[in-house]
């Protein structure tokens, strides 16, 4: 098949998708049908069907809980139902707010974490975290970041905590990050947050939601510290 086939079909497969999900009737927290019915319906190939399913979770329209299926994420139009939308909050929030919310939420879920966690989602943070060590540059490795801060969230095995943190880093992207300035081209060898992280993950690991509670927050002072000085 011409690459400019293969490109075609994965954009008719993407709107297909998106088309999809918005006649369905189908609801933020609410599961889309397994790939098979949905090859079946939609009619693209198992490949086709993935890449956009891809594509619509790096867009947030989707979220994916392994073992458990396929998800509609909540949308800035949801969000606007129950409170400013993330966009608006950000350009309300300063980086410092922004941080003091993550200090009340990320911890609690990281202990929830340590107490649910599967096999799969451990090892979705250790991928995370050696994508982060090896990112040429600070924008892949604030990727990888959100990654791992994600997996922990999936971690927890609460849809409601997925929900909610979902909706803080909606929120924490759309927050203006102008005044921070990096030193580096890329995250130096020794940037504490890869220690930080591997506190984190190994009290998940190891059972302990105490420590993993105080290992999230800890990691955010640090970074606040960096960013900010002391709050």
């Amino acid at each position: 098949m011409l690459v400019s086939e293969t490109l075609a079909e994965a954009g008719d497969a993407l709107s297909g998708l998106r088309q999809y999900i918005q006649s369905s009737g189908l609801k933020p927290g609410q599961r889309l049908p397994s790939e098979r019915k949905l090859t079946a319906e939609l009619g693209f190939s198992r490949n086709t069907l993935r890449k956009a399913l891809d594509a619509l979770e790096r867009e947030g329209t989707i979220w994916r809980h392994v073992g458990k299926g396929t998800f509609v994420a909540a949308t800035v139009e949801d969000l606007d139902n129950m409170t400013a939308s993330p966009i608006e909050l950000g350009k309300q929030l300063t980086p410092f707010r922004m941080m003091r919310a993550r200090l009340a939420v990320e911890p609690a879920i990281a202990r929830e974490a340590a107490i649910n966690a599967s096999g799969e989602a451990l090892s979705r943070m250790r991928v995370a975290m050696e994508r982060a060590r090896a990112a040429e540059d600070w924008k892949l490795y604030e990727e990888q970041d959100d990654h791992f801060h994600r997996a922990i969230a999936e971690a927890s095995d609460n849809l409601l905590l997925l929900s909610i943190f979902d909706q803080l880093n909606l929120v924490h992207r759309a927050v203006a990050w102008g005044s921070v300035t990096r030193q580096s081209v890329k995250p130096p060898s020794n940037h504490t947050s890869f220690k930080e992280h591997e506190d984190i993950a190994s009290a998940i690991s190891n059972r302990e939601p105490a420590a993993a509670y105080d290992a999230m927050r800890a990691h955010l002072k640090s970074v606040s510290g960096r960013l900010f000085g002391d709050i």
